[in-house]
């Protein structure tokens, strides 16, 4: 049924039951480093001002360098974010969607004091055509806080298969609330097929097996980003958390050009007690390889989705409602394989 089955010992010990935000492994710090949550691109929204006003910007694409730019020109009339003062402190923030995880966010420089700022900055990033047309622009106007409490703008958001490239020339533009693209359906990743088991000690016999075994089949993915005009060469990183190190660490091969993969690759944890399945999630993550640096795709969370982990606060404790049903069912339906279909999402 798989062309790998990997068995790794899963020990809860005491050490182990106190985990902190930052004790991810490096890998992990690399996960955070290039995503954010599903609605990263309102992340630290806390304003609740109207979008008003006009942003002035050009698109241009650098052949010879595989560059695209975004040269942010100013914006005029932007909403007054603390109106005792009547300040706004306004950036430009810009992000190409659904690519989140691979181009993360360019951003201007902050103006203080004003609404009407001028930045004349470009706003650079290093992509093939192709795959740009598949791209849309996000871009969005926000009052910069010290305390991080950011408030939104407002924003455009333009579909890069359509733009007139012939238009280097800066243009006005008008600022819109936000685009339920960004919320719904913009951050969708692809849709991960796989199987997962519980086995309890003992269930199979008199000390057979001699601890819980978790087993975790994963067959393929479907509908990847496609990160350049000839695929993605994908592959799947395991985790069982709150343990992140390399006893816990599994992979599966590179699939090559392909942005359907199948994987087909059975991984067994051992070591489990039955109530440890309430304070441990399998995070299962899905990279594009490169010879310099891996680039995340997305991925899933399997647990109960409590934010705790033995009694910890954990932020990795987010399982989706999906995610958290298909794990419940694992729980209560020991010794069968449960099916599921799961959509990747940032982490």
């Amino acid at each position: 049924e798989s062309d790998t089955a990997s068995e790794i010992s899963f020990q809860f010990s005491k050490h182990k039951k106190t985990p902190s935000i930052g004790s991810h492994s490096s890998d992990m710090a690399s996960v955070s480093s290039v995503s954010g949550s599903v609605l990263s691109v309102y992340s630290g929204d806390f304003g609740s001002v109207d979008a008003q006003g006009t942003v002035e910007f050009a698109l241009d694409y650098d052949e010879k360098n595989r560059e695209f730019q975004v040269h942010v020109s100013q914006c005029k009339d932007l909403a007054v974010v603390d109106e005792k003062k009547g300040r706004s402190d306004p950036y430009v923030k810009t992000y190409l969607l659904p690519d989140k995880a691979r181009m993360g966010k360019r951003k201007t420089s902050v103006k203080k004091r004003t609404v009407n700022p001028i930045y004349n900055e470009v706003l650079r990033y290093k992509i093939e055509k192709m795959v740009l047309l598949i791209q849309k622009l996000n871009l969005s106007v926000w009052h910069n806080d010290p305390l991080g409490r950011n408030s939104f703008l407002g924003e455009i958001e333009i579909d890069l298969a359509s733009w007139d490239w012939s238009n280097r020339k800066l243009n006005w533009y008008p600022l819109k609330p936000r685009s339920l693209s960004a919320v719904n359906g913009v951050d969708h990743r692809g849709v991960m097929s796989l199987s997962i088991k519980y086995v309890p000690p003992g269930s199979l016999g008199p000390k057979n097996p001699p601890s819980g075994e978790v087993h975790i089949w994963v067959k393929d993915v479907k509908d990847l980003l496609q990160l350049r005009p000839s695929g993605v060469d994908s592959f799947v990183k395991c985790y069982v958390l709150p343990d992140t190190s390399k006893k816990s660490y599994q992979k599966t091969r590179v699939i090559k050009r392909d942005t359907n993969p199948v994987f087909n690759h059975t991984i067994v944890y051992d070591g489990f007690h039955t109530e440890d399945l309430k304070d441990a999630c399998v995070e299962l993550t899905v990279w594009d390889h490169e010879k310099l640096t891996n680039h995340f795709l997305g991925g899933i969370r399997l647990g109960l989705g409590t934010g705790l982990s033995y009694g910890i606060s954990v932020d990795w404790m987010d399982s989706t409602q999906e995610e958290v049903a298909f794990w419940q069912e694992m729980m209560l339906a020991a010794n069968e394989w449960i099916e599921g279909l799961l959509p990747l999402r940032s982490l």
